[in-house]
């Protein structure tokens, strides 16, 4: 493995009823700004509960709300006037992944001069933001407990991580009863968005990493076994609980010490949801198989050591390359059994876009990909093959 530097300075607070905890958390500041989607943390309640910890806390409260699931720069821009104009010392992200990029974005552009857009694409470094905290409410992107962000410019179509360690949350809550209300599909989205990020770690040609490759195997075995039960029984604490513990895991530095992962599945999807707008987790679960197939031969033992550790493949009688196939297969049909896409169709995509996705997938360079390094032409065959 590689030489490595480990800092999360997030303080994650866990567990039903911690919410309780929001107004000492706030005890340093004076004006707040509050972040947030739609209406479901009104109608859950939560809402109600973060404004009494807030009016507890003695703050000005400022609002936000309407973020999108695909967080855009226009809405990111207005969270900046707001923090210039109002004044706001920290920031309050109420909901899922989306909600706490957009928050994410809005703390580095309140400390910039120019358009916040310049800091998404790397033309100008974040060298400051004001502080942030989140009360989550979907098991997703681990976003809480990290410094990466997403955001999409609709008027340019174009969707771009980010990140830096200075947009990191200072505290999460994290209470399972607040993911409840997440509808089934978005819980399966969350699902397949969780494993995506384990499998963008776990294709690396990094040596000796014998516990990372456990950890990962042992967070994707964690949520295969219990996603099934949970998307039967979605008030479940005990189910709810871990698929959020297994989303923040995914995502928080822990996995990948040592190494870099792939992560050009990603690259992938955010090109379609920049043109289709489509969720995120939806596009991951179309993309990432049709991305192994394509990069099997980098290393089919990588993929043969997924497919026998995590899907319990029986490498008899078989050649490595069908174990691997087989692996391959076995991540389809169990994200096919819990109600995912699998196809571009699915979203009444056609071959129509593939050129422009492609183009999108290089903007910021001819190559992406760290395992299996790939270009505009690979990105158009991986797109055809999920049509």
């Amino acid at each position: 493995m590689k030489n490595f530097t480990f800092h999360n300075p997030t303080k994650l607070i866990f567990g039903k009823g911690e919410v309780e905890k929001l107004a000492e958390q706030m005890k340093d500041y004076q004006k707040v700004l509050l972040v947030y989607g739609g209406g479901s943390i009104k109608r859950s309640g939560l809402y109600d509960q973060v404004i009494d910890q807030l009016e507890q806390a003695k703050v000005e409260i400022f609002e936000l709300a309407g973020v999108e699931p695909n967080p855009r720069l226009t809405t990111v821009k207005k969270g900046v006037e707001l923090c210039k104009t109002e004044k706001i010392d920290f920031l309050l992200a109420v909901g899922g992944g989306s909600t706490i990029d957009c928050t994410k974005a809005i703390a580095a552009g309140a400390k910039y001069d120019g358009d916040p857009w310049d800091l998404v694409t790397r033309k100008a470094p974040v060298v400051d933001a004001l502080p942030l905290g989140t009360v989550l409410t979907l098991a997703a992107t681990g976003s809480e407990m990290n410094g990466n962000s997403v955001i999409t410019n609709w008027e340019t179509n174009e969707k771009h991580g980010w990140g830096s360690p200075i947009v990191m949350p200072t505290f999460s809550i994290l209470d399972p009863v607040n993911t409840y209300t997440v509808p089934k599909d978005q819980t399966v989205y969350g699902i397949v968005d969780m494993m995506s990020h384990v499998f963008e770690h776990y294709f690396h040609h990094e040596k000796n990493t014998p516990f990372q490759d456990r950890m990962c195997e042992g967070l994707l075995k964690t949520v295969i076994d219990t996603a099934p039960k949970l998307l039967d029984d979605l008030e479940n604490y005990e189910y709810r609980a871990t698929i959020l513990y297994c989303g923040t895991m995914a995502l928080n530095g822990v996995l990948n010490m040592g190494y870099h992962g792939d992560w050009a599945s990603h690259n992938l999807e955010h090109a379609v949801s920049a043109v289709h707008d489509i969720p995120h987790g939806g596009g991951l679960a179309i993309i990432f198989p049709n991305w192994m197939k394509y990069s099997l031969d980098e290393d089919v033992s990588r993929f043969k050591q997924m497919a026998i550790r995590v899907f319990d493949v029986d490498p008899s009688g078989k050649s490595d390359r069908d174990v691997a196939l087989l692996g391959i297969e076995k991540l389809r049909e169990f994200w096919n059994s819990i109600g995912a896409p699998s196809r571009l169709a699915d979203y009444d995509i056609t071959e129509e876009t593939i050129t422009l996705m492609a183009e999108k997938t290089v903007a910021a360079g001819p190559n992406f990909g760290n395992f299996k390094s790939l270009n505009k032409e690979d990105a158009e065959a991986i797109f055809r093959a999920s049509l």
